[in-house]
């Protein structure tokens, strides 16, 4: 699914405005290594058209950009993905993705300021990418689920053993998803909801 970056937006749509009823708005970030899904994720759950930051790839990325896995992909995000989704008449999450790449990491800084949660998108086949974001996470404190993006030709593996190699604690929730689909999408972002209640509110 691609959302493409040239796309203008000259002003508000109905569907850009928020309802009346909202009480709440949270800031959640979307996170993982180069070519799980982030933007496919932002843009297949957002009700408003997403913002995409996509470029093409050039030769500058090559030797650079670990693309191994991914060689087909063609454009990456070099800034951030934004898209919007209300969880509840009252409750609407504002959804940040960020670029996979390591040299745009600096970004993550701005994106991060004011987020509640994050979601951490992972594909099994190359799982390697996914362990400096959520070191990066755990350092910052910033609570967070695993998505586990289920690609065609990805190989399936149990939890436990996916908990092991990711060296995640029974705490942090893990499910699976295709960032593809919307209800699927909408299901990572509930579970993180409830995940950041259970924290927030722990059983007495």
């Amino acid at each position: 699914m691609d959302f493409r970056s040239s796309d203008t937006i000259t002003g508000p749509r109905s569907e850009d405005v928020l309802p009346s009823t909202a009480t709440a708005a949270v800031k959640v970030v979307v996170v993982g290594g180069f070519g799980v899904g982030k933007t496919t994720m932002v843009g297949s759950v957002s009700e408003i058209r997403p913002l995409t930051t996509e470029e093409t790839m050039t030769q500058a990325g090559v030797g650079v950009d670990d693309n191994v896995g991914v060689e087909t992909k063609t454009a990456t995000t070099v800034a951030m993905d934004f898209g919007r989704i209300s969880l509840s008449e009252e409750l609407i999450l504002y959804l940040f993705g960020t670029p996979g790449q390591e040299r745009f990491w600096f970004l993550w800084n701005g994106l991060f300021e004011g987020a509640l949660g994050a979601v951490v998108l992972i594909d099994t086949r190359r799982l390697q990418v996914s362990f400096d974001v959520i070191g990066r996470l755990e350092e910052r404190g910033v609570p967070f689920v695993v998505a586990v993006n289920t690609f065609p030709d990805a190989p399936h593996h149990p939890v436990e053993a996916l908990r092991a190699a990711l060296d995640l604690s029974d705490e942090v929730p893990m499910i699976d998803c295709d960032a593809r689909l919307r209800t699927s999408s909408r299901d990572v972002l509930m579970t993180l909801m409830r995940y950041l209640h259970r924290l927030a509110v722990p059983l007495a």
